[in-house]
């Protein structure tokens, strides 16, 4: 067996100093060995070893496999103690020491036993493999050795993140045959549409487009005029037959124009004259369809406020206070409650009626709204009416001359056809009654002319005798009650 003998014959050396003294092999004293590390490995692991190191001795000098200062075969694995100077592991530059490939296994008794840190291979010169490692590749001396330390600014860069990995697109589900067949009937029902609306539009030119009607009247087709025409042929009789109302169980009738009603023939047409870019209308058109178009009614609220309130004047039975005249006496009538006319409600009544009349072509009796009316002349308006106006009146003849003419009214007969009183806002004021004066007169002043400040000139007439018969009545006695007619007209 092999003994760790080299070639040459001489022994390795085993740790023991020159005296004899064995070095410490880490036995304690109990006969225990201590930890040594792991065993070598077996098996033969040496490679021939050339060239020269210094391994920090006392000074240079060639080394071939061998340290200076341990005899020959001597590996620093055995012992705890080290023979370099300083105590520390020698030195190796990785340029100093030429690495073979390792040689193959020898037979079976050539491997190095436990504890040994080095194996001969068939000579001197060759280091074991337990310290070396082999199967580098050769580098050269003085070839330049690459620097294999990563550079600063690699090691601070943070490592890239790694991409994100696109979403797998959705499988597409197969197309299916029916769903395609629809879609071509829908493109064919557009399609058909379109050509459908354009040939309408074509078609119709007039200034009333085609199936326009108003209250079930066609008027489309034509111009603007024919259309009118045709609108109050069919509904011009409606607009003008007068109303059916009743007001507190009696019977009236309010003529529309009076009241300020009317169907605006013009205005209807113009507002449905013009294009209509409609394609339900235009469509429809070419298969007889009907454009629907709005009739307009204006109303003139003033006027209809108006005749109401004459209505409600001469069909309530509710009565306002007033002062009546007679031959020779006034008599004060105070005013009582009684069943009204709602004018308010009442005007929206009638405009309703109004368009249901025009529309159906039926005359309804409509019941106008009532309302529990209070008098609004109170005693004490009698009382100063009586005082200031109607017991002065009533108290002796009065005079009216002009151009020389002269005309007396007295109490006994004329003043009383003239003279009333009528409720305006709370107040009872004076009322003349001018076709009563222009009778009395009976042609007194004909042939006597007023020129009035623009240069004109007209005959004396009823309105100048009332005019001047306002202060004759308020006077006491027959000089303050005798009045001239100024007749330069500056009076």
């Amino acid at each position: 067996m092999y003994d760790g003998t080299p070639a040459g014959g001489t022994p390795m050396y085993d740790g023991t100093p020159a005296g004899g003294t064995p070095m410490y092999t880490g036995t304690p004293a109990g006969g225990t060995p201590a930890y040594r590390g792991p065993a070598a490995p077996a098996g033969p692991t040496t490679g021939p070893v050339t060239g020269t190191a210094n391994l920090g001795g006392p000074g240079p000098g060639p080394f071939q496999g061998q340290a200076p200062g341990r005899p020959q075969g001597q590996s620093p694995a055995q012992g705890t103690g080290s023979p370099f100077p300083g105590g520390g592991a020698p030195r190796m530059s990785d340029d100093t020491a030429i690495l073979t490939p390792q040689a193959p296994a020898p037979a079976a008794g050539r491997t190095s036993g436990p504890g040994r840190a080095a194996q001969a291979d068939g000579g001197a010169g060759h280091v074991s493999g337990d310290t070396l490692t082999s199967g580098i590749p050769v580098v050269p001396p003085g070839a330049a050795r690459p620097d294999l330390t990563p550079r600063l600014d690699e090691q601070a860069r943070p490592a890239p993140a790694p991409a994100p990995r696109p979403a797998p697109a959705p499988a597409r589900a197969p197309a299916k045959k029916g769903r395609s067949k629809l879609v071509l009937a829908a493109v064919g029902v557009f399609g058909l549409a379109g050509v459908a609306y354009g040939a309408g539009l074509l078609l119709n030119h007039s200034d009333v487009p085609k199936g326009t009607t108003v209250l079930g009247v066609d008027i489309g087709g034509g111009t603007k005029e024919e259309a009118v025409n045709k609108l109050e042929a069919a509904l011009g009789a409606r607009a003008d037959t007068p109303l059916q109302l009743s007001v507190g169980g009696d019977k009236v009738q309010l003529a529309p124009d009076k009241a300020g009603l009317a169907l605006d023939s013009q205005e209807t047409v113009r507002a449905a004259a013009g294009s209509d870019y409609n394609p339900v209308s235009v469509i429809g058109s070419l298969f007889g369809g009907e454009r629907i178009a709005r009739p307009v009614f204006p109303v003139d609220k003033e006027k209809l406020a108006v005749a109401l309130s004459d209505l409600a004047g001469s069909s309530a039975s509710a009565t306002e206070g007033t002062i009546l005249f007679a031959p020779n006496k006034v008599t004060a009538v105070p005013g009582k409650p009684g069943k009204g006319l709602d004018v308010q409600r009442s005007m929206i009544s009638v405009q309703d009626a109004f368009r249901a009349q025009v529309e159906t072509g039926q005359r309804k009796l409509v019941e106008l709204p009532v309302t529990t009316r209070q008098p609004t002349i109170t005693q004490a308006e009698l009382d100063r009416a009586m005082k200031e106006f109607a017991t002065p009146a009533m108290s002796g003849l009065i005079r009216i001359q002009a151009g020389g003419k002269k005309i007396d009214f007295g109490p006994a007969r004329s003043l009383p056809q003239i003279l009333s009183m009528k409720a305006v806002d709370g107040h009872l004021v004076e009322v003349y009654d001018k076709k009563a004066i222009d009778r009395l007169l009976d042609g007194a002043f004909d042939g006597i002319m007023i020129t009035k400040g623009d240069g004109t000139k007209h005959q004396v007439s009823a309105d100048d005798v009332a005019f001047v018969m306002r202060d004759a009545l308020r006077g006491k006695t027959l000089a303050e009650r005798t009045k001239t007619i100024d007749l330069s007209g500056e009076g």
